[in-house]
Order: structure tokens, then C-alpha cells, then sequence
């Protein structure tokens, strides 16, 4: 897996229920964009907020208008292995491409326990997998020796690095060369991840300006670092402000803004307070997709 993957929003309705025909839209502005995959019904898709029909349906839609256009990495993980292996079949009779599978939250298993779990999902679930590890929201970290003995199961094919942490990383991609494909799982670190030997991003930030985000890549993959750097420092303030407060808080509020209409978060997030909300249009104002 390699290049630009978004982690996509989920719209809403006034109602709050899920809004099919925007969601469409949306895997729409990407294919014209050029990116290279969708993931919904992850953290940034506000999964833990639907129920299990509606997270179903939301693939079954994206992989419905992706047509084969656009790769569509499908959240899967939970806290449960035999969850989350039922989740990884629907999800491949759908026909996506891959899934994204979290570390499970809650339950904190051990390294071996993270081991166990992974290979059986990779063993029984039927889809290539990206590994997504992100201790800020699990708990959990997922050690490159992990990731190391995960690698070699022709399965798993990537992982989600959103530890922020450039040293742990680097030692993924040392201790596994070309066995599994590292993507930046931070926006704001996506190019010195690309300089330590990562492929790609999944972004948040890309919900709004993804022809920026591929250019970016773009650069690095020509070698033009300068154009790379220029692109990162560019970025940089956009994609800070989309976690001024709790992602998808802010990207969403952005997107209405700038009037993609995607509608409200679902609770337990609510809208940003008033004084963030006016940092975040400053930051689209300052960036120069808002008048």
C-alpha cells in the first residue's frame, strides 16, 4: 500500500442519521483528486458512534462507487479476534480491497497477545491487512518486534504508524525492509516519515486538500525535496488544526465551512467550542481555501 489513503469522514443529516447520497459524493471528489484509497469506519469515520448495519452499509457504498477506481481499506478491528475476523468476511463478500485493523483498546493485550490476535485475523479473514497502531487512543503500544514477526505473514501487508513516534518507526522499517509497507498515521509527520523509507500517509487533512497531499508525495517520489519540504511546511498548519480539539471534531467542521455538508459529529463529540472554531477558520483563511 503506498501513497495517499483518507481516512474518510462519515456525512450525517440534519437527523444525525447517515447520509448515503453525500457519501457518495465524497468517494467521488477523491477519484477525481487521483487518491490512492479510502478507509471508512475507522476512528476519523466516527465507527464507534454507529451501529453494526450502518457500518456495513457505509462500506458496502464506498465499494459500490469506487468501482474499482480507488482502493477501499475497510475498518474492521475491535477488541474481540472473533469479532473482528466476522467483520473481515463481510467486509471481503462486500469486495473491499483490504482492512485496517486496530490494536485492541480496552483489554490491553500483551505483545503475544497482539501477535495471537493479528495472525489469526490474517489467517481466517480473507482480506490483506494494514495494522494500524495508535497508543493515544487504545492504550496500547505495538512493538516494532511485533510488527517485525507480523510482517512475515503474506497477509499483512502494511501498518498504520500513529504512535508518533519517529524512532519506533525507524525501527519498524529496519527490522522489516520491504516485507511490510509503513504509512504515516499523522498528517503533520507524513514527510519526515517518508524520509526514514514510509509510503504513504493516512490523512485526515486530506478530506479537504487532497491534490495537496499527493503533490507532496508526488515531490518526494521525484526526489525534489525542496518541493517535498515546501509542501510539508505548506501543510503543516492545516493539518495541526484539524486536531485543535478531538478528531473528526475540526475536519468536519472544516468540510462544512467550506461547504462539503457533511453534517454534525454524533455523540458523544459535539461541535468545537467558539473560539476554536474561529482558530480553525483562520487556519483555512491562512492557507487560502477560505475568503
Amino acid at each position: 500500500m503506498k501513497g495517499l489513503y483518507i481516512a474518510l469522514v462519515t456525512p450525517f443529516k440534519d437527523d444525525g442519521s447517515l447520509n448515503e447520497e453525500k457519501l457518495r459524493e465524497l468517494v467521488h471528489f477523491h477519484i477525481d483528486a487521483g487518491t490512492n484509497g479510502l478507509v471508512p469506519c475507522a476512528t476519523t469515520s466516527e465507527n464507534p458512534t454507529y451501529t453494526w448495519e450502518e457500518h456495513f452499509r457505509i462500506i458496502e457504498i464506498v465499494v459500490e462507487e469506487a468501482a474499482g477506481k480507488i482502493e477501499v481499506i475497510a475498518g474492521c478491528g475491535t477488541n474481540s479476534t472473533t469479532k473482528s475476523i466476522e467483520n473481515l468476511k463481510k467486509a471481503a463478500d462486500i469486495g473491499a480491497n483490504g482492512a485496517m485493523v486496530v490494536t485492541p483498546y480496552y483489554n490491553k493485550p500483551t505483545q503475544e497477545g497482539l501477535f495471537a490476535h493479528f495472525i489469526k485475523l490474517a489467517d481466517e479473514g480473507g482480506l490483506p491487512l494494514m495494522l494500524y497502531n495508535v497508543p493515544g487512543r487504545t492504550g496500547l503500544n505495538m512493538l516494532p518486534k511485533t510488527v517485525e514477526k507480523l510482517s512475515k505473514h503474506g497477509q499483512i501487508v502494511a501498518v498504520k504508524e500513529a504512535s508518533g513516534n519517529i524512532e519506533q518507526m525507524a525501527e519498524i522499517i529496519l527490522r522489516c525492509g520491504e516485507s511490510i509497507d509503513l504509512l504515516s498515521g499523522d498528517d503533520t509527520l507524513t514527510f519526515p516519515v517518508l524520509a526514514i523509507g514510509g509510503k504513504g500517509v493516512v490523512s485526515v487533512v486530506g478530506n479537504i486538500v487532497p491534490k495537496d497531499v499527493l503533490s507532496m508525495l508526488r515531490a518526494f517520489d521525484k526526489k525534489k525535496l525542496d518541493d517535498t519540504r515546501s509542501w510539508h511546511y505548506k501543510l503543516l498548519p492545516l493539518s495541526q488544526s484539524m486536531f485543535i480539539e478531538t478528531n473528526p471534531m475540526p475536519v468536519k467542521e472544516a468540510m462544512n465551512i467550506l461547504g462539503m455538508g457533511v453534517g454534525n459529529v454524533r455523540l458523544p463529540l459535539v461541535r468545537m467550542l467558539p473560539e476554536n472554531l474561529e482558530r480553525l477558520r483562520a487556519a483555512l483563511a491562512n492557507y487560502g481555501i477560505l475568503s
